[in-house]
């Protein structure tokens, strides 16, 4: 059988879609899983990006802790969380968020480095405050990019929260490790189907994300 007969053989089982193994909740499972890990990294990289960005400082430390957050290993580094923290959620949440953090970061901190200086320059001199210069004349401007970073962010989650199976949690990674360890191609196929295809709804949501809250005068100067 090749891939497209395994995947047709999969999504045509109605075993596979019903009960606590059924593709409508480790669908669920996985967003659930994701969004969390999105949150909770957009939460610690979107600040430290808009500061650093809006002062100009840091720069070399944002890249030096990218560049360490892209070298560590998610798998290995689950397996180390487990080990040290036991069976729950913050071991498999860790690696998600330690994976996410680096593009929010160093995106957001070059997107408000790249927004013109001449309108910064006239707001302050209008007598506005450090903290409306940034929310009001630099973040709509540097929104794109913004944005670019987190749809990133949330493509490697995706990609990445199958791990979550590995310690004994749900998601679409059930299917692929479920597969591998059943011999069942169809399953793997089928889930890995299923994580692709999440991916590419990713990327619809936040282009229709950039679309709602980017002026059009931005996107067309983009």
């Amino acid at each position: 059988m090749n891939v497209l007969n395994f995947a047709q053989a999969f999504f045509s089982d109605s075993a596979h879609w019903h009960g606590y193994d059924g593709i409508p909740t480790r669908f669920v499972e996985h967003v659930q899983y994701s969004l969390e890990a999105l949150l909770v990294a957009a939460a610690i990289g979107l600040p430290v990006g808009l500061l650093t960005g809006h002062y100009g400082r840091g720069g070399n430390a944002l890249a030096l802790v990218a560049t360490a957050g892209r070298a560590l290993p998610s798998f290995g580094l689950l397996v180390l969380m487990f080990i040290w923290l036991g069976l729950g959620m913050l071991p498999v949440m860790i690696p998600l968020v330690v994976l996410a953090v680096p593009p929010i970061l160093v995106t957001t901190y070059e997107a408000i480095r790249s927004v013109d200086p001449s309108p910064v320059d006239a707001a302050r001199g209008m007598g506005m405050s450090e903290a409306r210069v940034l929310l009001q004349v630099e973040v709509p401007v540097a929104l794109p990019l913004i944005l670019s970073g987190l749809r990133t962010a949330a493509i490697q989650i995706v990609s990445t929260a199958t791990i979550a199976a590995y310690v004994s949690f749900g998601g679409l990674g059930r299917y692929i490790i479920d597969g591998l360890y059943q011999r069942n191609y169809e399953k793997v196929i089928g889930g890995a189907t299923l994580v692709a295809g999440l991916a590419l709804v990713t990327l619809a949501v936040f282009w229709a994300a950039a679309r709602l809250t980017v002026s059009p005068g931005v996107r067309r100067s983009g």
